[in-house]
């Protein structure tokens, strides 16, 4: 079961970070000064800084969900431009996509940000910190037993 989870996480990742990178690459092609142009019609603040930081954040955190690498920062990246995305262009315009709406943002920072912290073991991150013990007890200590367990 493992095995099949690992699998469909690392799609997963790359169905998502493919989306991303396909995104981030699109804004470079068009042309910064034309995203930033397009940001400040849409309202967003520091358009010219905000299109750098999607376009960078974009590709480069999708490349990085495509390969499992800093997979809890490029999540949280992620999803922080998503949530940025939803707050300054799409709330007002409903849920649906078709529509200009949050879904499409919605879904992809949360899935960004739920891969980030579970990626599964076919990623980068995972060759690297092979020995260094899961991100949710890093920090714990063992409890101490209570005197009555210890003689026991």
């Amino acid at each position: 079961m493992s095995m099949i989870k690992d699998i469909t996480l690392l799609v997963a990742r790359l169905a998502v970070g493919l989306a991303f990178v396909a995104h981030g690459w699109d804004k470079f092609s068009n042309g910064i000064g034309n995203v930033a142009s397009g940001f400040d019609a849409m309202g967003v603040p520091l358009p010219e800084v905000s299109a750098w930081v999607t376009a960078v954040g974009e590709l480069v955190g999708g490349a990085a969900l495509v390969l499992g690498l800093g997979l809890p920062a490029a999540g949280v990246v992620l999803a922080g431009l998503m949530a940025g995305a939803a707050f300054f262009v799409h709330i007002g315009s409903g849920f649906f996509a078709s529509e200009g709406g949050v879904e499409l943002v919605l879904v992809l920072g949360v899935s960004a940000l739920a891969l980030g912290f579970n990626g599964g073991s076919y990623a980068v991150d995972r060759l690297l910190f092979r020995g260094a013990p899961p991100a949710s007890t890093a920090g714990v200590s063992e409890q101490p037993k209570p005197a009555a367990e210890v003689g026991a």
